[in-house]
């Protein structure tokens, strides 16, 4: 019986043989034309641009291109090949991994088994169709998936001798790679002696070495501060003295180039200064009998005390692939360190022997990438704009890129310390990040490929909107400001259009594009105004109005302007926002520091705008979640005559300037700290935390141990997962509203 079933498996893999030549064959024979000279030139400028793409990114660990811009530049050479296989040499990128070793301050080490790269997929059909062929590869096997992160770091190789760590080494081109020993030896989480017993009397072990996204974070401010120190005491000097400026500290444009940055330097205290770790994800020589599953693999480096990540599932179908592919990808932000995708592998090794290997990667594992969120663009400008407290911001301007999604063209850089910090220059090519739904950064530029046509950029002295002098607000501060709060026509578009928002008095009709109308066509001079609005002021701006034809007693075509539709809503907009509650309107006074979770406190705490404004700061600060900063904020924006003025004014027209005490709603939730995510039926994001805070709780936004309850309603984020790591209550939309009704039971 034995015999026999070797004999069928042999059968299968002569014909899965035949199946790959035959294939290989028929696309030979498909593109027998020979490429066309600009064809043949396209692939030698594909060829010359990966290779130093390559040459930075692994030897140098200076990045020109984005992963995303790398894959599709590689896929298109792919496909060159593809069409024209007379293109494809053994030296092209395609049939090789890593970059071809040249002269570096390591020397080199020959790996003891070939390390290979990864067949890349973008999409879930490409990767449907990888499993499919590798089903149809193994001929109905049943094959169990080896599900795992693809951490964006720098792979390394571990050689074990009688259990004792006697080589480190990188990938290099697979086959040769870069001793770093002494370097990985400083990385705690890797042991220099394995631990229990049954180890193989030779190992080799493969894993991935990186930086968390906390710890890069710390290490690139860390950085960044020593630079911002050495420019300080540079300009110190005095003029006369001999001044040499200091060399900048390099800030690194990801995790994984702070990684690999780190592991290949020359002084092993440098590397042992960073917070390196790392985790395992397969196996090289292996002396003793191979266990027969991966999984079992990492289960045995586990116990010998190699790390192994712990968010690894093994599963048998096609769609619990899928579903560990989505849900990774809704919470990649979730992790402590990045990933830039999912691998996916055949589980058994049998299974891994038969399916081998291409010239370049395995055919019995693949990697799903995510969508890009790093890419790279052109820094067109640097420009300003004002915001409603005055704090004027410096914004980039790109050529227009995809990244996580959606078009970008505009970034902010905070001020002019973040410009000079990344050492950002006009006419830049940059590295912008988006993550999710993250508001699209800025990294760093990529010095390498400047030409020397770059300019540096200078903030403005005067404000760009009312031309006065801009100056900090205190001497410290590094932002600077607008004094001319109550007239600058910038400041009052934008406090127009956040009082407008849905986290203030919810005005859907009061757009950017309506506010900036209203102030241009001087139909109201500041928000104080806003709610005197009758339709003769609104017909005096184009904006609001709508052309209308008619035809006069004569028969003749009349042409006459009316209010249109967006005026009739505004008004009717107006209307509703003046009875909303007390703290959304002291939302919309745009007061520094007071958002919508402190004016919920504040609100509830004294009920009346008349009470606030009195209210001292020693009783401000008694308030839950309202400290000394934001309590002399409110005191001191009181203290403005034409500040005043909008609260007498809008009082005045019937906003509303208090609490409404006549439902006198039961206190069941007092003293609860409650959070909501996800959406719910009966509520608004924002009617559940009035529900919440009119019932005497607490309207949290983050998940912590002082958290009571969790309410989960559809498409919930990470903040069920935390509750439930930490053992807090989860209620769904139902059991909330009866912990409203009832009370803590």
């Amino acid at each position: 019986m034995a015999t026999q079933t070797r004999g069928i498996l042999v059968c299968r893999l002569v014909s899965q043989w035949h199946n790959w030549v035959v294939a290989d064959l028929r696309i030979e024979s498909d593109s027998l034309s020979d490429p066309s000279s600009a064809d043949s030139r396209r692939w030698t400028e594909l060829v010359d641009i990966i290779e130093r793409a390559q040459d930075s990114y692994y030897g140098k660990d200076d990045p020109i291109l984005s992963d995303a811009r790398y894959d599709e530049l590689f896929s298109e050479l792919v496909d060159l090949e593809d069409k024209f296989p007379s293109l494809r040499t053994p030296d092209s990128p395609t049939q090789r991994v890593g970059q071809p070793q040249e002269e570096t301050p390591f020397a080199p080490v020959e790996h003891l088994q070939r390390l290979y790269s990864l067949e890349d997929v973008f999409s879930v059909d490409e990767l449907k169709d990888w499993i499919s062929k590798t089903q149809a590869a193994l001929a109905g096997e049943s094959i169990e998936w080896l599900c795992e992160l693809k951490i964006d770091g720098l792979s390394v190789d571990l050689v074990y001798r009688d259990g004792v760590l006697v080589s480190a080494a990188t990938r290099g081109d697979g086959v040769v790679g870069e001793e770093i020993t002494a370097n990985v030896r400083t990385i705690p989480i890797i042991p220099q002696n394995l631990e229990g017993h049954d180890w193989p009397e030779v190992l080799e072990v493969r894993g991935e070495v990186f930086l968390g996204v906390k710890e890069f974070n710390e290490l690139n401010e860390k950085r960044a501060e020593i630079n911002e120190q050495n420019e300080r005491e540079y300009r110190a000097l005095p003029e006369g003295k001999a001044k040499r400026k200091p060399a900048k500290l390099h800030i690194f444009a990801n995790p994984r180039n702070a990684a690999a940055g780190s592991l290949r330097q020359k002084d092993p205290k440098v590397t042992a200064s960073r917070p390196l770790t790392m985790l395992t994800h397969g196996i090289g020589e292996f002396s003793e009998q191979r266990p027969s599953r991966q999984s079992e693999a990492y289960g045995l480096l586990a116990g010998w005390g190699l790390p192994i990540a712990e968010e690894n599932k093994v599963v048998s179908s096609v769609d619990e692939v899928l579903k560990y592919v989505r849900h990774f990808g809704e919470h990649r932000h979730d992790l402590s360190h990045e990933i830039d995708g999912i691998v996916v592998k055949v589980n058994d090794l049998a299974q891994q022997g038969r399916l081998g290997y291409t010239s370049r990667v395995p055919r019995w594992a693949v990697a799903y990438k995510f969508p890009p969120e790093e890419v790279n663009t052109k820094l067109l400008d640097i420009d300003v704009q004002v915001g409603r407290t005055g704090r004027v911001t410096p914004f980039a301007v790109m050529e227009p890129v995809r990244v996580a999604g959606s078009t970008v063209e505009r970034a902010t850089l905070h001020n002019a310390f973040e410009v000079v910090r990344k050492g950002l220059l006009i006419g830049d090519t940059v590295v912008l990040r988006k993550a999710g739904d993250v508001i699209p950064e800025v990294v760093g530029p990529v010095e390498s490929l400047r030409d020397g046509s770059e300019t540096e950029f200078e903030m403005p002295e005067d404000c760009p909107s009312c031309g006065t002098k801009l100056r900090p607000e205190k001497e410290s501060d590094k932002d600077i400001r607008c004094p001319n709060s109550q007239t600058c026509p910038a400041q009052l578009v934008e406090r127009l259009f956040g009082l407008a928002s849905r986290g203030a008095l919810d005005i859907e009709a009061l757009g950017e594009k309506a506010a900036r109308a209203l102030i241009d066509a001087e139909v109201i001079k500041n928000e104080a105004e806003l709610f005197d609005l009758t339709e003769d002021d609104l017909t005096k701006c184009d904006f609001f109005l709508r052309k209308e034809g008619s035809k006069d007693a004569d028969g003749k075509a009349v042409t006459s302007f009316v209010l249109g539709k967006n005026g009739q809503s505004l008004l009717e907009n107006l209307q509703e926002a003046k009875d909303k509650p007390l703290w959304r309107v002291l939302v919309a006074l745009s007061i520094r520091h007071v958002g919508p979770t402190a004016a919920q406190a504040i609100a509830a705490q004294f009920g009346s705008m008349d009470a606030i404004r009195k209210a001292s700061i020693s009783e401000l600060v008694e308030v839950e979640g309202v400290g000394e900063i934001i309590a002399e904020s409110l005191k001191s924006w009181f203290e403005v005559d034409w500040h005043r003025e909008i609260i007498e004014k809008w009082s005045a027209a019937g906003v509303r300037m208090a609490e409404e005490t006549s439902t006198n709603d039961p206190q069941t939730l007092e003293g609860l700290s409650i959070v909501v995510t996800g959406s719910l039926e009966n509520f608004t994001r924002d009617s559940v935390k009035e529900a919440i805070v009119g019932h005497g709780g607490k309207a949290t936004s983050s998940v912590s141990k002082k958290t009571d309850y969790v309410v989960v309603g559809a498409n919930a984020g990470s903040k069920a997962d935390k509750a439930e790591k930490l053992g807090i209550p989860i209620l769904n939309e139902e059991e909330l509203i009866k912990l409203i009704e009832g009370g803590k039971r």
